[in-house]
């Protein structure tokens, strides 16, 4: 698959619930909303009814996603995170509570040098994001 808009796209790989991490994600954030979904057939390898294909955008960023065999699934780690340059205060504070919500605060919110306030959370699909309030 080729995009010559987007060269680098984020591709999460999910354990059978991509269809509710991708909804969760469009639900919290601004400006998002999912461009695509493909689901697992019947004859078709994988669970099916399980996402094959999906793509989803979040603040003109697309993503891809599709969900493996939990068997084969990898967990997600923190040493690689999503950063999120927030509008306002409103828009940090609505993110951090929701991506903080059964999911894991690594840091803050709190001030970091010149920047208003920082997050690192893991939410509760196991992908981390880095929330920033400059």
């Amino acid at each position: 698959m080729s995009d010559t808009n987007f060269p680098i796209i984020p591709f999460l790989t999910f354990g059978g619930n991509a269809d509710e991490a991708m909804n969760f994600y469009v639900s919290i954030f601004p400006d998002s909303k999912i461009l695509e979904l493909t689901r697992v057939g019947e004859n078709m390898r994988g669970e099916e009814g399980s996402v094959l294909h999906g793509a989803f955008e979040i603040k003109g960023q697309r993503f891809l996603a599709m969900d493996i065999e939990k068997s084969y699934h990898p967990d997600f780690t923190w040493s690689m995170s999503l950063y999120v340059d927030c509008v306002d205060e409103v828009e940090f504070n609505s993110l951090f509570k929701s991506l903080s919500t059964d999911g894991k605060v690594l840091m803050g919110p709190e001030p970091v040098l010149a920047l208003m306030s920082v997050a690192w959370v893991t939410d509760k699909f196991g992908v981390t994001w880095q929330l920033v309030l400059k």
